[in-house]
């Protein structure tokens, strides 16, 4: 069976494996490249991506049999540890021009399309943040994450931006890195991110269903995830 699955996928997806059954032969890359890929005519059997708008788009044309949403994500900010000040918070960070921020790519990156909603409901605030923040990641140019890297933990210590915005998911693992600080961001402000996966053969309808499972749940809550 082949999937093509989304970046943030990445970490879980071998523990997610683990009980299914049947052998998975898995690519991973930003949602809106993936479904470019297939629509061009890449052979998938199930597409799991971090927005519902991309497998909707595919069952609307039909490319794919169903669509079902599996796990849900939030945004998180990540910060050099010592561009903090006394009384810093997500948006005092965000707002700060002497700091640069960096995203994934809206468009090609779903991780990119919900930074740009939390900039929208930042309100006038999120305006001059938008004009600052710099798309490094998730791209069709975008250099690729070294492996065995976080984007944030990349993109920070490699020097190119003080400030990244990306999934919650990877926000336990970033906390272990001392030179990093991660901070939440409230709900008012934070788009829920849905994850769904779009059953293109009816190979992939057993996986589709295990997605869905308290099994694939747990996984999925033990790494970060809602459900």
């Amino acid at each position: 069976m082949r999937v093509l699955a989304a970046g943030s996928l990445r970490g879980v997806w071998p523990q997610l494996m683990a009980p299914f059954p049947h052998p998975v032969d898995t690519q991973f890359g930003p949602a809106g490249l993936l479904r470019e890929r297939i629509e061009a005519g890449e052979p998938c059997d199930l597409f799991a991506s971090a927005n519902v708008a991309h497998p909707q788009a595919l069952l609307q044309y039909g490319r794919a049999r169903s669509v079902a949403v599996f796990a849900s994500n939030t945004l998180c900010l990540t910060v050099r540890s010592d561009a903090l000040r006394e009384g810093d918070d997500w948006l005092s960070l965000l707002t700060r021009p002497d700091l640069r921020l960096a995203t994934s790519t809206a468009g090609c990156d779903p991780s990119g399309d919900y930074t740009q909603e939390l900039f929208t409901r930042m309100g006038e605030a999120g305006v001059a943040v938008r004009e600052r923040a710099q798309a490094l990641v998730g791209g069709r140019e975008s250099a690729p994450v070294p492996p065995g890297k976080l984007a944030a933990e990349w993109i920070i210590q490699s020097g190119q931006a003080d400030l990244f915005i990306g999934y919650a998911s990877y926000a336990p693992k970033l906390r272990l890195i001392p030179e990093l600080k991660v901070l939440n961001i409230p709900a008012p402000f934070n788009p829920r991110a849905e994850y769904a996966c779009a059953v293109m053969t009816p190979q992939a309808e057993n996986l589709a269903e295990f997605l869905q499972s308290e099994k694939a749940k747990a996984i999925l809550q033990q790494a970060g995830f809602g459900v």
